[in-house]
């Protein structure tokens, strides 16, 4: 019985780690956003073709940054932590 707890435990801090990077790595991109809006509008400003800018194609990759890692999330929860659940359930 104490070996199941432990292992569900470190499961549970696996995902909790796991979260809690995918968390900090989506504020990091979205705040170099956010500075680069702040601090750089020259660069945000530039076109990289006639009628896109740098800040318009960062910010679309703001949003597809959040689906990737929303995917990634989602994904390693159905391979390995929901596995490892059912493992520990039986």
């Amino acid at each position: 019985m104490e070996s199941h707890e432990v292992k569900l435990r470190a499961l549970a801090r696996r995902r909790f780690r796991l979260s809690l990077t995918l968390t900090a790595t989506m504020i990091a991109v979205y705040f170099g956003f956010v500075l680069l809006i702040a601090f750089d509008k020259t660069l945000m400003a530039w076109e990289v073709v006639p009628g896109l800018t740098v800040g318009i194609l960062a910010g679309a990759l703001v949003i597809v940054a959040s689906w990737l890692l929303t995917l990634y999330y989602v994904r390693w929860t159905n391979v390995h932590y929901d596995q490892a659940l059912k493992d520990l359930t039986q």
